[in-house]
């Protein structure tokens, strides 16, 4: 391509929401903590392996009576907060700036459950009432 010789009108996306397809025969929530699959679509965070974390949820999908990217889920990454494990999965203060794995889509535990799980995000911070997961 050839250097610009007059403006260009060049397109900008804020970076902190993407849209992807939806998984056939799923319902995505919002608010809920979402995944792309080994096929490349959205679905609800699960206790699986291989899945790349997307973020939150911007609002509810019902893909349950479609194919695959029937319909499409906008998600957001930055910092939200989700429901802590418990027992040895609990996630404290301690854990600050580690990963932390997907258990579903609204619960985030210390550990990859004997390499069951996927990383959902980084531990940003944990309060009382759960633990803030940064999404990039």
């Amino acid at each position: 391509m050839a250097p610009l010789t007059t403006d260009r009108r060049t397109p900008e996306r804020s970076g902190d929401v993407r849209e992807h397809p939806v998984k056939a025969a799923t319902t995505l929530y919002a608010g809920a903590m979402c995944a792309i699959d080994a096929t490349g679509n959205a679905i609800p965070f699960a206790t699986a392996t291989g899945l790349i974390s997307v973020g939150r949820c911007e609002g509810r999908v019902d893909n349950s009576a479609g194919a695959d990217g029937d319909e499409s889920g906008r998600f957001r990454t930055g910092v939200f907060r989700y429901a802590n494990s418990a027992a040895g999965d609990e996630i404290t203060v301690d854990d600050i700036g580690s990963d932390c794995y997907g258990v579903d889509d609204q619960t985030v535990a210390k550990t990859d459950g004997t390499s069951t799980r996927s990383v959902a995000g980084k531990v940003f911070d944990v309060d009382a009432h759960g633990v803030w997961v940064k999404f990039s």
